[in-house]
């Protein structure tokens, strides 16, 4: 990486400049004005510690400064290779003559055309949340905002909120970026961003500021929290950070991302607490003990983990609901019936068909699946913006797994005639309501069928329903559907942003649109082999990968979390929206292994072992082992101060969780050998 040494006229210090890969001594770079900033809660006030000098070094550069306050030394050494940059190591001593508390901040600009563009992996991507959007959560907009409203053009946050403990920003010319570990000699670290008519930059914080609000998950923010640290007078404290700069691509922080990856791998362990096997046989009885309900043939979303509170509170802790797909419904009746045939288990077998014959009875006026069903009310049309609406991923799950559980029995010699109806009629009207283009839309009127919402790409799914749909019915025009369709929702994973696929979060990127992403174009590219689906299977895997944590948090002392040393090094935040830890990734743990088999790139064999691995753990083992009973799993793991503090875990086990460890590990058996996970 090029870099220069400029006098600052306008300050008393020099600026270091870093430009990108292919850069010249341009107008596009990453400017330090100062080494760091100091600010002082007790005042109020903030000041820099300018760079004095900066001198060469064998593989980089030195950089000093000093304060009335502070004297800083940073040693920048360079890192060679896709992924690079400067590896930063700042040793700072505290001059004043009383203990005093600070908080520092390492800032850099960026300088250039265009309007900037952010991503904090699993916590901020891009403008972060539309404005038409109905949930509300942060949003950045250029011209500001209202804070009360989660709108600003600055945004700070803590470190735990990010997959990775970093802020990258484009602009017309390059992409930049900071990083940090979670935590610090001066405790848990932050980063954040501003970009406004006045200028671009980002930042990690030491220790952490939220600013101007923070989310705590509602609609309504708490205060912002500044956090400062008591330096005492002599002290040194070392701290360490990451500098990356890159060309404009809005994929350029994937080689950084890698390279972290790697780094975190060799200090952040793993910790499963039991195999595949284990697990399924686990899950299964899980599945079919807690969730299970005959008298309704339904998978109850949630079960207790605390029954006597269940009974307490007329059951109130037992959903009685089922959606026919996502939280519930066919992809988990479909694993616990497969589960049961390979196994002997009647009973589990029964389960599933009943679970499979409920969802295919479902079928709305317009010719789709109903999306759930609710006690006292029977099928409705889900969690949506409008209580006529049916959205387009749920459908296309259940229909997606309806196939796959109807190819599963004719392989196993027994026929379903209402499962391939309610299939067929699945299909049929996602092929007959695409638009010209491609778009499958995102919200369909359940009783005319016409699409009321084409934004987003909730509709994405259909490709791996219609392309299994293909095969299973010998329908050629379904292909043809699924591949007009992935040349229209190429555009979002080009764009790094897919938005749309679950209910609750109306157009929002998620971890769940990757999940869809990878599966349909890694089935787009079985089916004809074209080289541009499988470009775009890796794009959107790589996407998915910065929502999947790179390493182990730090959770306090006495929380459940921290007691049974739980590991978070491959667990997916839900969205920067649903900000929690969630296993809705092993949803794609086929399609995700299979892409490594295709590229060959074992990047994604290590990443979805890790995904596994991290949800091997908090399966529960026996009645009472973490206060739950025997096959539950949880729905949230709290990483942040976010719905629950940090450490905490939902005293829910939801049925989807549980049956996406039963899926998984059915489906990884294949690869267990390479997988290393028993």
């Amino acid at each position: 990486m090029k870099w220069s040494v400029m006098r600052n006229e306008s300050a008393a210090g020099s600026e270091i400049r870093l430009y990108p890969p292919n850069g010249q001594d341009g107008d596009t770079y990453l400017r330090f004005s100062s080494i760091l900033e100091a600010w002082s809660p007790e005042s109020g006030e903030a000041g820099d510690v300018p760079i004095r000098d900066v001198q060469p070094t064998g593989d980089g550069f030195r950089a000093t400064g000093a304060s009335a306050l502070f004297e800083a030394d940073t040693a920048w050494t360079a890192v060679s290779g896709e992924g690079g940059g400067f590896d930063v190591t700042l040793t700072l001593t505290y001059k004043g003559d009383r203990p005093a508390d600070y908080g520092l901040t390492v800032r850099c600009g960026l300088i250039g055309p265009g309007r900037p563009d952010w991503m904090i992996p699993g916590a901020f991507y891009k403008e972060n949340r539309f404005e038409k959007n109905l949930r509300p959560y942060p949003r950045y907009d250029y011209n500001g905002g209202d804070p009360a409203k989660m709108v600003s053009d600055f945004w700070s946050f803590r470190a735990d909120r990010a997959a990775l403990p970093a802020v990258f920003v484009w602009n017309g010319g390059m992409c930049g970026a900071l990083c940090a570990d979670e935590t610090s000699e001066l405790g848990l670290g932050g980063l954040g961003f501003r970009g406004n008519a006045e200028g671009t930059s980002i930042w990690l914080n030491f220790p952490y500021r939220e600013e101007p609000v923070t989310f705590v998950g509602g609609a309504v923010p708490a205060p912002a929290d500044r956090q400062a640290y008591r330096f005492e007078p002599g002290q040194t404290v070392t701290l360490r950070w990451k500098v990356y700069a890159a060309e404009a691509a809005p994929h350029a922080y994937d080689p950084f991302l890698r390279r972290m990856y790697r780094l975190h791998e060799e200090k952040h362990g793993l910790n499963p607490w039991m195999g595949l096997e284990k697990a399924a046989e686990l899950t299964a009885y899980g599945l079919f003990t807690w969730h299970y309900h005959p008298e309704n043939q339904l998978l109850y979303e949630t079960a207790a983990f605390d029954r006597e509170f269940n009974n307490n509170v007329k059951g109130m802790g037992d959903r009685p609901h089922m959606h026919v797909g996502w939280v519930s419904g066919a992809p988990y009746a479909y694993a616990l019936l497969a589960y049961g045939r390979r196994h002997g288990n009647d009973s589990y077998v029964d389960a599933g068909i009943g679970v499979l014959d409920k969802v295919a009875s479902g079928i709305a006026p317009n010719g789709t699946f109903w999306a759930s069903w609710v006690e006292g009310r029977g099928w409705t049309a889900g969690w949506n913006p409008k209580s006529t609406w049916l959205q387009a991923r749920t459908i296309a799950e259940a229909t997606l797994f309806m196939t796959r559980a109807l190819a599963f029995e004719q392989s196993q010699g027994h026929s379903h005639p209402e499962w391939e109806k309610a299939v067929l009629s699945n299909l049929r009207y996602a092929r007959t309501h695409q638009r010209e283009d491609g778009n499958f839309g995102s919200y369909y009127h359940c009783e005319t069928g016409d699409v009321e919402e084409w934004d987003g790409a909730g509709g994405l799914l259909w490709i791996a329903a219609l392309l299994e749909g293909a095969s299973c019915f010998g329908e050629a025009a379904f292909a043809e559907a699924a591949r007009k369709a992935g040349g229209y929702y190429k555009r979002f994973v080009l764009d790094e942003y897919i938005y749309g696929a679950p209910e609750d979060v109306h157009l929002t990127p998620t971890s769940e649109d990757a999940y869809n992403a990878v599966m349909s174009y890694v089935l787009l590219y079985e089916s004809d082999r074209d080289p541009e689906w499988l470009k775009l299977a890796s794009s959107a895997a790589d996407w998915m990968m910065t929502f999947r944590y790179t390493y182990n948090l730090e959770f306090p002392e006495f929380t459940l979390l921290r007691q049974y040393d739980y590991r978070s090094r491959g667990a997916d935040q839900a969205s920067a929206s649903n900000q929690h830890l969630h296993n809705y990734g092993l949803v794609c743990v086929p399609e995700m292994l299979r892409l490594w088999k295709y590229t060959g790139d074992a990047y994604y064999l290590d990443r979805t072992r890790d995904h596994i691995a991290c949800f091997l753990q908090f399966i529960a083992r026996e009645d009472g082992d973490f206060n739950a009973y025997k096959g539950m799993v949880t729905e949230r793991f709290y990483n942040t101060n976010c719905f629950q503090p940090k450490g905490m875990m939902l005293t829910l086990s939801h049925s989807w969780c549980v049956g996406l460890i039963l899926y998984a590990a059915q489906e990884a058996m294949a690869y267990a050998d390479a997988l290393k996970l028993d």
